[in-house]
């Protein structure tokens, strides 16, 4: 993905189609949220690049996304990570063509595709980061998942403030490691969570798991090795291949929210069932998890 240098910003070229109000709103779902801060035509995140903590404010020009620096002026190496790490966050490099001409035979992704046109996966680059959440996520309501990672994130996480703002960043496995179930108890963990959690930061800690790893392996391949770290069913799997490795064909056939989502698009007085969506689904081959996200999207509503 092409950047460059603004002096104190950096700016990356933008595929086309990209929606970066779309994906404001998908990022604004929650007030609980602690990891950025969306405002008016922007969010602003706090980066650990190279040692240094760079607070970002993100921008979009509509051909270009830029990336203002608030607190410090970074490397060259630094810039280049956190281009990387926008190249991500934003699925830059997916290739929506494919998807587009795909929703625009399917009847039910069809609506969706049009009004949400440009919309990306918003990802979580960072593996453990992705697989905390996803397990903080099970069997709860989202509503009370936020209230658990603001917790944890304040408790565990490195922070800047600016201009009398604090942003934080989520805790390393480095420091989960350290700590022990009965603190995340205190937090509202579950001590069946907090096993998981805690399991997960030591591995990641002792290198036993890693994203680089993972990523030489094929897609079957990573899903097994995330299903055989405790804590992680086939949910949890298939959510962090999509949020994390972008995997356009993952698929969290099981989720709540799909199921929802489904039944209102289809006009259903029940929920769905797995084998009615998984026939649905024949038609989305290779884009699953796009089609997961907009179904997604239709649940929440036009603020922003």
């Amino acid at each position: 993905m092409k950047w460059s240098n603004r002096g104190s910003s950096i700016e990356l070229n933008l595929p086309h189609p990209f929606s970066f109000e779309e994906c404001l709103r998908f990022l604004a779902r929650s007030d609980q949220e602690v990891l950025h801060e969306v405002g008016e035509g922007e969010v602003v995140k706090l980066l650990k690049v190279e040692g240094e903590l760079v607070l970002c404010r993100v921008t979009s020009t509509g051909e270009a996304l830029n990336v203002a620096f608030l607190n410090t002026s970074p490397s060259q190496r630094a810039r280049e990570l956190v281009a990387d790490y926008m190249v991500e966050w934003f699925d830059l490099e997916q290739d929506l063509s494919g998807f587009m001409e795909m929703a625009a035979r399917d009847p039910v992704l069809k609506p969706f595709a049009e009004r949400y046109e440009g919309m990306r996966i918003l990802c979580i680059p960072d593996l453990f980061e992705a697989l905390v959440w996803a397990i903080l996520g099970q069997q709860i309501n989202l509503t009370f998942a936020y209230t658990l990672k603001k917790r944890f994130v304040e408790r565990y996480g490195e922070s800047v403030t600016f201009n009398g703002s604090t942003h934080w960043l989520f805790p390393s496995c480095e420091r989960v490691a350290t700590l022990s179930i009965d603190e995340l108890r205190e937090l509202q963990f579950t001590r069946r969570k907090a096993e998981y959690v805690l399991d997960l930061a030591k591995a990641m800690e002792r290198g036993e798991l890693s994203k680089e790893a993972l990523l030489q392996l094929d897609a079957s391949a990573i899903r097994e090795n995330l299903l055989a770290i405790r804590g992680v069913g086939a949910w949890t799997a298939e959510y962090v291949r999509m949020k994390c490795f972008h995997d356009r064909s993952a698929f969290p056939v099981a989720d709540v929210g799909l199921h929802l989502a489904l039944k209102e698009a289809l006009g259903l007085e029940r929920k769905p069932t797995i084998e009615e969506i998984e026939e649905l689904a024949i038609n989305w081959k290779g884009w699953e998890a796009y089609a997961t996200f907009y179904l997604w999207r239709s649940l929440y509503g036009e603020g922003v």
